[in-house]
Parts: C-alpha cells; sequence; structure tokens
C-alpha cells in the first residue's frame, strides 16, 4: 500500500500493521502484534524523515508465509541509507536509536536496493508461531499478503 511521505503518512500505516496482525489472529496485546507495530513505526518514520523525496509517496507491504512475518517499506531516495553501526548513540543524542530498536526486535532485518524502481526498502521479519484460531489474511494457513481497497492516503 501506498502512503503519503509525512508524519500522518507513517501513522496510518503503523495502525494499518496492527490492525492487520489482529485480523490475523495476533491480537494488539501480542509480543508478535508490539513487536511489529514498533518495526513498523521506526521503518515509517525513518522512510518520511530520511526518504522523502518530493512529490513521492512511501510503500509498504506485509506478509505473513510459514510462521515469518515480514515488513517493507519502500522510499524512492537512493542517496541516503542509513548508517547502522550497533552501537547505541550517546544518553543525550535525540535521535539514532530506531534501527537499534529494529535490529533488537527483528529476527532479520536488511535495507536493499528497491526492486524495478529507485529507492532502497527496509525490511525486518519476525518468526511468529500460529497461535490456536489465527489464519493468515482470515482464509487457511500458509501465504497471505496484507491486501486493502486501494485508496491514496494524501493529507490534503
Amino acid at each position: 500500500m501506498r502512503f503519503t511521505s509525512s508524519p500522518r503518512g507513517a501513522r496510518l500505516a503503523r495502525r494499518l500493521v496492527s490492525q492487520r496482525l489482529d485480523s490475523w489472529g495476533h491480537p494488539y496485546s501480542s509480543s508478535a502484534n508490539e513487536a511489529l507495530t514498533l518495526i513498523a513505526a521506526e521503518l515509517t518514520s525513518n522512510a518520511v524523515r530520511h526518504g522523502h523525496v518530493p512529490g513521492r509517496d512511501f510503500h509498504l507491504r506485509l506478509t505473513w508465509e510459514a510462521g515469518t512475518l515480514r515488513i517493507e517499506v519502500s522510499d524512492s531516495r537512493t542517496d541516503r541509507v542509513p548508517l547502522f553501526s550497533g552501537e547505541e548513540p550517546p544518553g543525550d543524542a535525540e535521535s539514532g536509536r530506531g534501527l537499534l530498536l529494529v535490529a533488537r526486535l527483528a529476527d532479520r532485518w536488511a535495507i536493499s536496493p528497491r526492486a524495478g524502481a529507485p529507492g532502497k526498502t527496509a525490511w525486518a521479519e519476525l518468526s511468529v508461531p500460529c497461535m490456536e484460531g489465527c489464519r493468515p489474511g482470515g482464509s487457511s494457513p500458509g501465504r497471505a499478503a496484507m491486501t486493502v481497497t486501494p485508496r491514496d492516503h494524501r493529507v490534503p
């Protein structure tokens, strides 16, 4: 799904991720929902703050396949790949902890060139057991993807 590269777009994306996970059987209060929602918040915030290109949106993709939840956030900016040292910034620093949080919450994550378009994609994966009654995409277990009625989430 495409979102406006703005704080409002990042907030809407985060909420959509949390709602979709709940509909897939990972309740709002579950560790999987909380972790992936935090990861979504960090990746979408980075797309807005560091990946913004005027007139371009960021894209979010959420999938659940074979016990792995995967989020991908793509933006159009190729020249600003975030640096990740793995070390926490000084205690008084006001930023620099987002990717550290992603690294600690996700089982796997990376930033790679965007497929088929200019830009980059930050992705993270979280391995989760399927709790009783959970069904990817509301159907049979297996592969599910976040699909919603196409809308433009532009801020007026």
